[in-house]
C-alpha cells in the first residue's frame, strides 16, 4: 500500500481525497496557490506547499512546480483529483518518467481515451454505438470542407473541445452560416482551458437524457461497473444535479449499458476509476450512445458512493498500489437513491454569473442520510480565479420520493451569508414537477429557468428615492402639505408601504 500522496488539487475535491487517505492511514502533502493560502484543504494535510501566485497557470496548472513538490516532499505517488491537470496526458507522462504512481489511468489510456476524436474512433473499433460525427479535427479545415461535412452529419451539430470537458469549447450550430464564426470561438475557449485548441463536429442531440456509467478497473484486466448516475440536469453542458438510480432506468437497460461501459474500458486497455457517458434519445427509446470517456475522478462520485456503499477514492488507491479489485459484478447492488446538488458561488437569479467574496456565515444541514462534500467555511474569501463549485450536498434514502424531500430539508437548513449560491435554484428543481416525476432531459433546465422568472426587488437608492417622491406628490394632490420629511416622518416605511420595499 502506498505510504505517502501528493494531492494535486484544491477546494472540496482536495479534501475529500486527503480524508480518504488519512483513513487508510497514507500520509499527506498538497500544494496552494496564494489565493489559497490558509484554505480548507491545506488544514488537512500533513504537509503544504506553496506552488505559485493565484492564476491557475501560474500554479495548480504548473507540471514542474507539482513534480518539484512530489521529489521534496517524498511522495510516492500523486492524486489529480478533477480538472486541472487530472487528464493532462503530459503530467500522467511526466509521473511516470520520474517514477511517481499517476493515481488514475496511465498516459496512454488518458491520450486514447481523453481525446474524444481518438475515443470514438476506438469505440467505433468496438461496435459500440457513437453518435454520427467527425473522424478529424476540423479547426484547420477549409470553411468548405467543414460546412460540407456539418451537412453530411445534419444541422444541428455540436462543435466540440477534443480534450477537456465541462461544457468549455462547445457551440451548438444550427446553420452553415453560424459554423466558421463557431469554430474559431470553440476553438480558442478549448485553447484556453485545456490548452488543447482541437475540436470536431458531431450531431446535435435534441432533447437528450445524459447517463454515465462509473466503472472501476485494476491491473490484472479485471472490470466492473457500478451502475448508473442520472446527469441531465444541466446547464450548458455543466452539470448541475446529479441522481442514482436513473428514473428511466431498468434492470434490462442497465445490464445492456453496464456491458458496453465494460466493453469499452477492456478494448481501450484502461485502469483505475473512470466514467462511460452515454446519451439516449427520445422517449422509450432504449438505445444508448456512446458519448465520451472522462479519465479521472467525477465530481459526481459520491452519488454512487452513497448508493453501492463503495468508496471510489479508496478503491483508486488500492488498484494504484498494485492491489486486485476486491469486488465482483455480482456483489454490486444498488439500494435506495441518492441525489447531490452541487453548490456553487454564483447567482442563479443573475445568469449565474460568479459571486466572490467572503462567506460571513455558514450553516450546514445534517441529519439521517445528509452528505456535505466541502471546501469552505465561515470567513473563508471564495476567490475569483477557479472554478465556481464550492460545496456538493448529497442525500440518501430508501426511495426517490423520500431521497427528494430529504434534499428539500437540507437545502432549507443550508445558509451561506455573504456571497450569492445556487441554493435557491435547487430549491426550485425540488419543487418542479418534471424533476419529481423522473420526467427531464437536458433541455429541463433552460425550461424551469425560462418559467420561473423569480421577482427581483430593487433595493437601489434611486427606486427608494422615486418612490418617496411618489408619495409625496400623491399626498399633496389630496391636500396635504408635506414637501419634505418632518419629525417621526420614516421614508423607509413610507416606500415599503407604497411599492413593496423592505430596508435591509
Amino acid at each position: 500500500m502506498l505510504k505517502k500522496v501528493l494531492v494535486a488539487n484544491r477546494g472540496e475535491i482536495a479534501v475529500r481525497v486527503l480524508r480518504a487517505c488519512k483513513e487508510m492511514g497514507i500520509s499527506t502533502v498538497t500544494v496552494y496557490s496564494e489565493a489559497d493560502r490558509g484554505a480548507l484543504h491545506t488544514r488537512y494535510a500533513d504537509e503544504i506547499y506553496n506552488i505559485g501566485p493565484s492564476p491557475a497557470t501560474e500554479s495548480y496548472l504548473k507540471i514542474d512546480k507539482i513534480i518539484e513538490v512530489a521529489r521534496k516532499s517524498g511522495a510516492e505517488a500523486v492524486h489529480p483529483g478533477y480538472g486541472f491537470l487530472a487528464e493532462n496526458t503530459h503530467f500522467a507522462e511526466r509521473c511516470e518518467d520520474e517514477g511517481i504512481i499517476f493515481i488514475g489511468p496511465s498516459s496512454r489510456a488518458i491520450k486514447l481515451l481523453g481525446d474524444k476524436i481518438k475515443a470514438r474512433e476506438t469505440m467505433e473499433k468496438a461496435e459500440i454505438p457513437v453518435i454520427p460525427g467527425s473522424r478529424e479535427a476540423i479547426q484547420e479545415l477549409p470553411v468548405s470542407k467543414a460546412l460540407k461535412l456539418a451537412e453530411s452529419i445534419g444541422f444541428p451539430v455540436l462543435i466540440k473541445a477534443a480534450g477537456g470537458g465541462g461544457g468549455k469549447g462547445m457551440r451548438v450550430v444550427r446553420g452553415g452560416k453560424e459554423l466558421e464564426s463557431a469554430i474559431k470561438q470553440a476553438s480558442s475557449e478549448a485553447k484556453s482551458a485545456f490548452g488543447n485548441p482541437t475540436i470536431y463536429i458531431e450531431k446535435y442531440l435534441e432533447s437528450p437524457r445524459h447517463i454515465e456509467f462509473q466503472i472501476l478497473a485494476d491491473n490484472y484486466g479485471n472490470v466492473l461497473h457500478l451502475g448508473e448516475r442520472e446527469c441531465s440536469v444541466q446547464r450548458r453542458y455543466q452539470k448541475l444535479v446529479e441522481e442514482s438510480p436513473s428514473p428511466i432506468m431498468t434492470p434490462e437497460l442497465r445490464a445492456e449499458m453496464g456491458e458496453i461501459a465494460v466493453r469499452a474500458v477492456k478494448s481501450s486497455g484502461y485502469t483505475n476509476a473512470g466514467t462511460v457517458e452515454f446519451m439516449i434519445v427520445g422517449r422509450g427509446e432504449t438505445h444508448p450512445y456512446f458519448l465520451e470517456m472522462n479519465t479521472r475522478l467525477q465530481v459526481e462520485h459520491p452519488v454512487t458512493e452513497l448508493v453501492t456503499g463503495i468508496d471510489i477514492v479508496k478503491e483508486q488507491i488500492r488498484i494504484a498500489s498494485g492491489k486486485r479489485l476486491s469486488i465482483k459484478q455480482k456483489e454490486i447492488k444498488l439500494s435506495g437513491a441518492a441525489i447531490e446538488c452541487r453548490i456553487s458561488a454564483e447567482d442563479p437569479d443573475n445568469n449565474f454569473i460568479p459571486s466572490t467574496g467572503k462567506i460571513i456565515e455558514l450553516i450546514e444541514p445534517g441529519g439521517p442520510g445528509v452528505r456535505i462534500d466541502s471546501g469552505v467555511f465561515s470567513g473563508f474569501e471564495v476567490p475569483i480565479f477557479y472554478d465556481p463549485l464550492i460545496a456538493k450536498l448529497l442525500v440518501w434514502a430508501p426511495t426517490r420520493e423520500e431521497a427528494i424531500t430529504r434534499m428539500k430539508r437540507a437545502l432549507s437548513e443550508y445558509k451561506i451569508i455573504g456571497i450569492k449560491t445556487g441554493i435557491p435554484f435547487h430549491q426550485r428543481v425540488m419543487e418542479s414537477p418534471e424533476f419529481v416525476k423522473g420526467e427531464y432531459d437536458t433541455t429541463f433546465v433552460a425550461k424551469l429557468t425560462d418559467s420561473v422568472k423569480p421577482k427581483k426587488k430593487n433595493h437601489t437608492i434611486a427606486a427608494i428615492s422615486s418612490a418617496i417622491m411618489k408619495n409625496l406628490k400623491e399626498e399633496k394632490g389630496r391636500g396635504g402639505s408635506r414637501t419634505a420629511p418632518t419629525s417621526g416622518y420614516n421614508p423607509w416605511k413610507l416606500a415599503a408601504r407604497q411599492d413593496g420595499l423592505r430596508k435591509k
